[in-house]
């Protein structure tokens, strides 16, 4: 009989650094093993003995205006979780401790590419009890003027992406992306992917005080119908590789690997946590279960299998 799939952690200690892109001060993230049922906890090292743990979880979201923040019952803040979270959550990490020295997540590239290859170079450790699956059995949706974002069954073991996106600018005009998420298929398809921004917006970021870190390092930047990144786009469809990656991020806040389909018009960090919240708020639309490998070769990291 084939074994169980079980959770992961780290298989080592890994340390980063980079700039907060609203704050741009210098950050570093120190990424630490942790034990079974922790889940991803963030510790923000400059806050009082105590007061700076963040689980990730959906419910402590506090703001997703110009990200995904989250804030814990002391007040203590962390912006810009995101592109970590899904980094971690695609290549299977149920349990790590993130330290971090300042109010945000670096940025790094605008993208979960550096974090993503972090985490393999460090490699996973596979972990005694059954990891967890968070199986949608009713639709699950949400809807704030054009926007919506959905939850839904499947009749596999499998976690799939549908998502669309319509900018009247050309230079991103409709795109649409499908993906069944996968440790490959992240490292593959998404994760490379920056964030992005129309230049006017940013000017008016900057004249409030915010996005200070925010360049053409680590953000593409439209004017008009113009790509301003002197080396272009990593892909065609970047910007719509980039809201599904944002979306495997927000979703990793449910705390549990997902068994559905992820379908959105016009996604963005707001409809993805009024969905979390949703899902998490109508238990009965879904189950907690655990998996054969066999069933589950899908989403279990290959990387994992090593340890």
């Amino acid at each position: 009989m084939s074994s169980s799939v079980y959770q992961n952690t780290l298989a080592n200690t890994a340390i980063c650094a980079g700039i907060g892109v609203h704050s741009g001060e210098r950050a570093r993230l120190t990424l630490k093993p942790a034990a079974v049922d922790t889940g991803i906890v963030f510790h923000r090292l400059d806050t009082k003995s105590g007061e700076g743990f963040i689980p990730a979880r959906g419910d402590l979201v506090h703001d997703v205006t110009l990200g995904t923040k989250l804030q814990n019952e002391y007040g203590t803040t962390l912006s810009t979780v995101e592109h970590l979270l899904a980094a971690a959550y695609a290549l299977g990490i149920d349990n790590m401790l993130v330290e971090v020295d300042g109010p945000e997540v670096p940025i790094m590239d605008g993208s979960s590419e550096l974090y993503t290859d972090l985490i393999l170079r460090t490699g996973l450790k596979r972990q005694s009890a059954p990891a967890r699956f968070l199986r949608v059995i009713e639709p699950v949706e949400v809807r704030d003027g054009v926007k919506s974002a959905s939850l839904l069954p499947v009749q596999d073991d499998s976690f799939r992406l549908d998502a669309a996106i319509d900018f009247e600018s050309d230079a991103i005009g409709r795109q649409r992306k499908t993906l069944t998420l996968t440790p490959e298929s992240f490292a593959r398809e998404l994760a490379f992917a920056r964030t992005f921004g129309f230049y006017r917006d940013i000017q008016k970021l900057h004249r409030m005080g915010l996005g200070q870190g925010a360049s053409l390092e680590n953000a593409i930047a439209v004017e008009d119908d113009k790509i301003l990144n002197p080396e272009g786009l990593r892909a065609k469809d970047e910007f719509i590789r980039h809201k599904l990656l944002d979306a495997v991020g927000d979703l990793a806040l449910t705390g549990f690997r997902l068994i559905g389909r992820y379908v959105s018009e016009q996604p963005g960090h707001s409809i993805n946590n009024l969905l979390v919240r949703e899902l998490l708020n109508n238990p009965d639309k879904w189950e907690l279960t655990t998996l054969r490998r066999s069933s589950a070769m899908v989403q279990q990291p290959a990387v994992a299998q090593a340890f």
